[in-house]
């Protein structure tokens, strides 16, 4: 829970213990302080959820402390007390952002009353917190498609949804895994909680476990403040972990803990803190290839893989790709205020028979291009999808208009063709059937890395493209038995 440590500053004995042993007992970690000085002492020493100040102390008034809390980084929650209260006062220390002002004497029942107040503002507040930070990217149109694949995926997440039971959904990359996640949360009975998502692969491993569970202040050098981690933010909710392949071993461990026991412990903490979440991950590897090659654990696998998910590639959607192409354009139509009228025939033809490796995500990208680059009033051409060719055996259209090179002078000799592009295009090769595009990038990848001794940082820079592309790339050839390394 978001509250768990209480600083009480209250002069008078009798007063502060009776709310101190109450407090205890309802198995909040108190520190006690009987004036300005020992709560400052308090407050520099260690972090703290909230603090119950009275109005006047010894060596000075509350509303001073009150102040000097709102200029801390992370500033804890504060009720203020008084016994002889004025309406100036409250009002002085709600305009200094007092959760709350209690006439004393206080009932035990009312003081508790105010701290679960306190306690469900706190909760909402580094939720609506870590939302604002949230990299999920959200797409802005529900699970389209008419397709008899997608029509059996929406019919298990319907299924499946109301339950609390774990999933994991699996698929390539870019055919909307994300949105599968939402649609089980959106439909399930948590739906009025808290939703966390996060990609683990764009998370430094160094600070993932801080990100999942939390940390304590002072557990490592820059951990100035506590930090609530996404597992805690999500009591009573759903976590989405995407790319759950990624995770290393040691936060494997934890997280089958978590699926285990229900709770967990902040970095350089003490004590377990007990957690509702329902887990939803996601991969676009075989997690089966990873566990038997001893990358993944067999045991979290098991607990992840409650209900599997599998989610089809666009190219195995049929005529869900025109569908979702004028969703698409609908909606760039009213985001870029353009006038697009719809797709001539020889487009809709070149996005039939595009082979979408890079699936929903990459129709969504193509069709954002079109929009920009074409003119209004006039209906997309298939020059504007940016489709050089189709990966499919099927058609070896050419959707882009591509000025031919001249011929060289007869004097001149042509440079060797790259024995990968020699080979993919069936020259050399007794007229053979051209290879698809996937086998091409797959060939050239490969063959950039042995040219830099397999260092990965190199190639990918060589390849123009991020390490973490790389290495995905990798372990999908690795899965397939196409690499080792």
């Amino acid at each position: 829970m978001p509250i768990d440590k209480i600083l009480i500053v209250e002069d008078e004995y009798s007063v502060r213990q009776s709310y101190a042993s109450f407090l205890r007992r309802k198995r909040y970690e108190v520190a006690e302080a009987e004036d300005l000085t020992s709560a400052r002492r308090y407050l520099n020493k260690g972090s703290f959820d909230l603090v119950i100040s009275d109005f006047q102390l010894p060596d000075g008034w509350g509303i001073d402390l009150l102040k000097e809390i709102q200029e801390m980084p992370e500033p804890p929650l504060v009720i203020m007390m008084s016994a002889v209260a004025t309406m100036e006062d409250a009002q002085e220390c709600i305009n200094h952002n007092a959760f709350d002002y209690l006439v004393k004497p206080i009932p035990l029942a009312q003081l508790d009353v105010c701290i679960r107040k306190a306690q469900t503002y706190s909760r909402l507040e580094k939720v609506n917190q870590a939302l604002s930070k949230n990299e999920f990217n959200e797409s802005k149109f529900e699970l389209i498609g008419n397709s008899s694949a997608m029509v059996r995926v929406r019919e298990l997440i319907k299924r499946v949804a109301p339950t609390d039971a774990t999933i994991l959904i699996q698929g390539e990359s870019g055919t909307g895994k994300e949105l599968v996640a939402r649609s089980i949360y959106l439909q399930s009975n948590r739906s009025k909680q808290p939703y966390m998502a996060v990609n683990v692969a764009s998370v430094a491993n160094n600070v993932i476990e801080s990100e999942f569970f939390g940390h304590e202040k002072g557990a490592f050098t820059g951990a100035l403040q506590r930090r609530i981690g996404l597992f805690e933010l999500a009591h009573q909710g759903s976590i989405f972990l995407d790319e759950i392949s990624e995770v290393t071993p040691e936060i494997q461990a934890k997280l089958l803990r978590v699926l285990q026991e229900q709770e967990i412990r902040r970095v350089g903490g003490d004590k377990n803190i007990p957690v509702d979440v329902r887990i939803i991950a996601a991969t676009n590897r075989n997690l089966e290839e990873s566990v038997r090659r001893n990358d993944f654990r067999e045991d979290l696998f098991f607990r992840l893989n409650v209900i599997p998910i599998e989610v089809p590639p666009l190219r195995e959607r049929g005529e869900d790709v025109i569908l979702l192409a004028e969703k698409f354009l609908a909606r760039f139509n009213r985001e870029v205020g353009a006038r697009a009228q719809g797709f001539t025939g020889e487009a809709l033809k070149a996005l039939r028979d595009h082979h979408w490796p890079g699936n929903v995500r990459e129709l969504e990208n193509t069709i954002q291009r079109a929009v920009i680059l074409s003119h209004d009033n006039e209906m997309i051409a298939p020059s504007v999808l940016g489709l050089s060719f189709s990966q499919d055996s099927r058609t070896t259209s050419t959707y882009t208009e591509v000025q031919a090179s001249p011929s060289p002078a007869p004097q001149e000799a042509a440079e060797p063709a790259d024995p990968v592009y020699e080979d993919a295009s069936g020259a050399g090769a007794g007229g053979s059937e051209p290879l698809e595009l996937a086998e091409v990038e797959k060939m050239h990848i490969l063959k950039v890395l042995g040219e830099h001794d397999g260092n990965r940082t190199k190639a990918a820079d060589a390849l123009k493209i991020s390490v973490r592309t790389l290495r995905n790339k990798l372990n999908e050839y690795r899965d397939s038995g196409d690499f080792e390394g």
